[in-house]
């Protein structure tokens, strides 16, 4: 297939050709080694003057990319930052003929002494120069995907390239999963890896992705949680574990949600969901003390992750935001009366007491949670792996974290009575026959897991991909995926 060239490209590839006949190909080259780097560099000679640094004969090697060139001038930039290049031509014009044919985007070696300029910029005087790859594409003079969030997302190696900001909030996201494994085996927690394709649909609610196994000649499932395999391990006799995995779900895009993300889900045995909210709570604030972000702006709120979490009901939130007592609405067909007064539409599967709860929580009080909130009471027919309420059978022991109205935590008190988790099965299966193709299957094996005993459980899920939006503010997951989902361009 023939491909046709701009002037800027052609020129680059003329220039490449013409290396290469000289015996000067920089793809031949396969190491460079260096001594030091932009941030090191800056914080071993800045501290010293115009005058000192005359006097200085270090030499540095330093490799990255070249991102400006004016004149005698150049600006290289590495993983660390960015620093000025300086080129004397009258002193060394052999050199100077190198520098020439360099263009913005090549990536190079230098060796230098370090000096200021008279405006007393730190720069590195260049006496040797080696290209290192060069650019066949012209970097864009204005990059618009550091505006353009499809742009950025779709060439991420170019947003990588053209966007110090967009390189951070990537080295912010190795640093809170590096962190969060640092949390938990400080705390005895066991690191664990359980299977990405599952025979069963089970461990939330959500739409999967499947697929083929030839040699087995079986459909399995992308894993949609990683709950299932990791509680059959606290029936095995683990006490703590916890899982940092990809989650795949079939369900729509939006600012908050990709097919694919990351998640981590704990638990520990002997624990309710109250010591997993304290738990939850140490997690964000460790994470908001690394990261410096105790106090933090996102999404126009400013949050302080110093004061204690807000703990709320979920039917006492709804009385606030909209009078309307649940406690005294006992039965199903009154529950979807109000429903239909207050223009909440329910699916087939939805026409309960409990879906109406939620529904009504969904619609009036998510967006209301802004400061840190842990929202607990929620009903038996949206936590079918939850450990029913002593004090009232129709609710579960389970929290979700919101903060800025987005749901950050997921944790239950786990249902260990497997007649009750069979139970629970059932109307699943049941709610499936009605339309709810997010429901969970029967799954045995777990409940013959369940049959041998399985201790009191805490557990826990959270969304790394939201931490990281949070802790980077970011108002979008693309922005926090190096390779987010994308629909075809036009």
């Amino acid at each position: 297939m023939e491909r046709k060239f701009n002037d800027q490209e052609q020129s680059k590839r003329n220039k490449l050709k013409q290396l290469q006949e000289n015996h000067n190909d920089p793809f031949a080259i396969t190491k460079f080694a260096r001594n030091s780097n932009t941030l090191v560099y800056k914080k071993e000679f800045e501290k010293f003057s115009k005058e000192e640094l005359h006097e200085n004969h270090t030499k540095v090697i330093l490799a990255g990319r070249i991102m400006a060139i004016r004149q005698t001038f150049a600006v290289l930039r590495d993983f660390y930052g960015r620093i000025q290049l300086y080129i004397n031509k009258k002193a060394s014009p052999e050199l100077f003929d190198i520098f020439k044919d360099i263009d913005v985007g090549d990536i190079v070696g230098i060796e230098g002494t370090p000096m200021k300029t008279n405006t007393g910029e730190l720069t590195i005087k260049v006496s040797k120069l080696t290209l290192l790859s060069k650019s066949l594409k012209p970097l864009p003079e204005k990059w618009h995907g550091l505006q353009d969030e499809e742009a950025r997302a779709r060439h991420r190696y170019l947003d990588l390239i053209m966007s110090d900001e967009s390189l951070q909030t990537f080295v912010t996201r190795s640093i809170i999963l590096r962190e969060l494994r640092n949390f938990m085996d400080a705390r005895g927690y066991l690191e664990v890896e359980t299977p990405v394709l599952h025979p069963i649909l089970g461990g939330a609610a959500a739409r999967p992705f499947k697929t083929h196994h030839n040699a087995l000649d079986r459909e399995y499932y992308l894993r949609i949680a990683t709950e299932i395999p990791l509680k059959k391990l606290i029936v095995g006799g683990f006490e703590r574990v916890y899982e940092i995995g990809r989650i795949f779900r079939n369900e729509g895009m939006d600012a908050t949600h990709n097919p694919e993300f990351t998640t981590i889900e704990t638990y520990e045995a002997y624990i309710s969901m109250w010591e997993v909210m304290e738990l939850v709570e140490e997690i964000f604030k460790h994470l908001a003390n690394k990261l410096d972000k105790v106090q933090l702006e996102y999404k126009g709120a400013k949050l302080d992750f110093s004061k204690p979490f807000k703990r709320a009901n979920m039917i006492d939130l709804i009385k606030e935001y909209t009078k309307i007592d649940f406690n005294q609405i006992s039965s199903n067909d009154d529950a979807i009366k109000i429903a239909k007064e207050h223009n909440i539409e329910l699916l087939a599967h939805q026409k309960t007491r409990g879906h109406v709860i939620n529904a009504f929580f969904e619609t009036y009080c998510e967006k209301e949670c802004i400061q840190p909130t842990f929202v607990y009471g929620h009903p038996v027919e949206v936590s079918p792996l939850a450990k029913k309420d002593p004090k009232d059978g129709r609710n579960t022991e389970r929290f979700e974290l919101f903060i800025c109205g987005k749901e950050f935590a997921n944790a239950f008190s786990e249902l260990n009575d497997p007649i009750d988790q069979f139970e629970r099965f059932n109307e699943q299966l049941k709610e499936r026959d009605l339309g709810n193709d997010e429901a969970n299957e029967m799954d045995w094996d777990f409940i013959n897991a369940m049959e041998y005993g399985m201790p009191p459980t805490g557990g826990l899920g959270i969304g790394i991909d939201r931490l990281v939006m949070l802790f980077s503010n970011q108002d979008t997951i693309r922005n926090v995926l190096l390779f987010p989902h994308m629909r075809d361009e036009k």
